[in-house]
């Protein structure tokens, strides 16, 4: 994640643009961004397709990648922010993760597909990363560290060299990532974004509990950028009670068979 973050401010050519005070589309409040809108979008564009070139090249199975957009939309349509423009897409990587870019440019890799069984995990995992764009929090993070480290000139000095500025960039990067409270406002909005879609609330658990099994056998990378699950299952099934949702909904099981494990050959 930390390259990605490199990559997100260098293939926007640094161009930070101070955006002042913007209201959160989650919470209403307004808060100091120094990203706009409108530059998160370009820095997604930019960004994409040297994500790609890092973490593998994206699936050429058509199929597939119309499935995972098609789920994601599903989330977006129902999301803070539906006119976002978000792009769900699957990468060709054996990694166990998925990530957002900004501006809503979502990925999933083959290799948390092959753990996942049914749409609603899918969906689960989606809506989490979902929320987390919806939610502003790239762009509040790339703030908070502008708003830290200004001495380092990361707004720049108009006499610091592009060099400078660039390595300068890399250092602030090195701790870059989500806070808990933000990964947590992720799995409460996502879980939410997750039941209004139409899915059992629990594909939110079920994910939680997968991933806390693979995580016994092997590394995995998803628990680099996010809490560990088994310290969010629990205010996840907290959430579930207090909002009053019920079991009910899809499940999506053989959906996800026909159009993603055995088209990845599992």
């Amino acid at each position: 994640m930390k390259t990605l973050w490199l990559l997100l401010l260098v293939a926007s050519g640094l161009g930070l643009i101070c955006g002042g005070c913007q209201t959160n589309p989650v919470t209403g409040e307004e808060q100091l961004i120094l990203v706009s809108p409108e530059q998160e979008k370009q820095m997604g564009r930019d960004t994409a397709a040297q994500v790609e070139k890092e973490l593998g090249q994206s699936v050429k199975d058509q199929q597939l990648q119309n499935y995972i957009n098609s789920v994601g939309q599903g989330i977006a349509r129902i999301s803070h922010t539906p006119d976002e423009g978000f792009s769900y897409k699957a990468i060709d990587h054996q990694s166990v993760n998925a990530f957002a870019l900004p501006g809503g440019y979502i990925y999933i890799t083959t290799g948390l597909l092959k753990e996942l069984n049914s749409e609603a995990q899918l969906a689960a995992v989606l809506a989490h990363e979902t929320a987390h764009v919806t939610a502003r929090h790239i762009a509040q993070q790339i703030t908070r560290d502008i708003l830290i480290d200004t001495g380092l000139g990361v707004v720049g000095s108009q006499a610091a060299s592009s060099a400078m500025r660039v390595a300068n960039i890399v250092r602030q990067l090195e701790s870059m990532s989500f806070t808990r409270e933000q990964e947590k406002q992720a799995d409460e909005v996502g879980l939410d974004y997750l039941v209004k879609a139409g899915f059992t609330p629990y594909g939110m658990i079920e994910t939680m509990e997968i991933l806390q099994r693979a995580s016994g056998s092997r590394t995995i990378e998803f628990f680099s950028t996010h809490p560990n699950p088994e310290n969010r299952i629990g205010y996840l099934q907290e959430r579930i009670y207090e909002k009053g949702y019920r079991g009910e909904g899809k499940t999506g099981q053989s959906e996800y068979a026909t159009n993603v494990l055995s088209r990845l050959g599992k």
